[in-house]
């Protein structure tokens, strides 16, 4: 029987991978996403899937706008794949065929995508990963899932997701044809769009702050250079 991964194991593994200090708005965000991603995959009915693999670069990439250093971000993402045993240019260029299919796509037509009633012939491998899914094949429900699902409809159509009406209603079609739990499934992707905005105020602010203390430290700097003292030599001239 194979020892099952714990959270401190994959702690250890991240920082092991990057090694830097996360900067303090950032940390938290890291922690929940690694840990999250540690249940998800030491459940015995996980089955990596690209739908998961765009809600986790997704989640990341959105969470960690305006990340300082890039490289750093870079790292930390690495490191979050990495840490699940897992490859983190997989990720990437699944995520990366998901966001190309969708922007191909309207949101009418995604949603009938997802649900199974309508084919793509260059997508079919795609859509069999839903139908395994809908089928109760090796899968556990869990929100990195459900943003894969929200993002594709963002790409396909923005305006879709914008209004609650609209955004419940599609997601409602989904869940049915790829028999989720439609409760879970609302409440996650309101969840994740409310934490979103919260972090995105979080960033302004600390824009904003940083902003003010450079204006106030330039405007010192100018007020120190402006009242120069004059040098014995100039107040001789002068006298002069």
């Amino acid at each position: 029987m194979n020892n099952i991964r714990t959270v401190s194991d994959t702690k250890k593994a991240f920082y092991n991978s990057h090694t830097r200090p996360i900067n303090s708005i950032y940390n938290r965000v890291v922690e929940e996403l690694l840990v999250e991603m540690h249940l998800i995959s030491v459940n015995a009915d996980y089955s990596y899937n690209p739908f998961y693999a765009l809600g986790i670069v997704t989640a990341f990439d959105r969470f960690m706008e305006g990340y300082s250093p890039e490289q750093d971000k870079i790292s930390i993402f690495n490191a979050l794949i990495q840490a699940q045993e897992e490859d983190s240019d997989k990720y990437r260029a699944d995520a990366k065929g998901l966001e190309d299919l969708a922007s191909q796509m309207s949101g009418q037509d995604m949603i009938s995508w997802i649900c199974l009633s309508a084919d793509r012939d260059d997508a079919q491998h795609l859509q069999d990963n839903l139908r395994a899914i809908s089928d109760g094949y090796k899968f556990k429900y869990n929100r990195l899932f459900a943003i894969g699902l929200f993002t594709l409809l963002e790409i396909a159509d923005t305006e879709l997701v914008k209004e609650q009406p609209q955004r419940t209603e599609a997601i409602k079609k989904i869940s049915q044809a790829l028999n989720l739990p439609e409760e879970k499934l609302l409440k996650d992707i309101e969840m994740y769009r409310s934490n979103l905005e919260r972090i995105i105020q979080a960033r302004n602010a600390m824009e904003d702050s940083l902003m003010a203390a450079r204006k106030k430290r330039d405007k010192r700097r100018s007020l120190e250079e402006g009242n120069i003292p004059t040098s014995p030599s100039n107040t001789s001239k002068n006298s002069n």
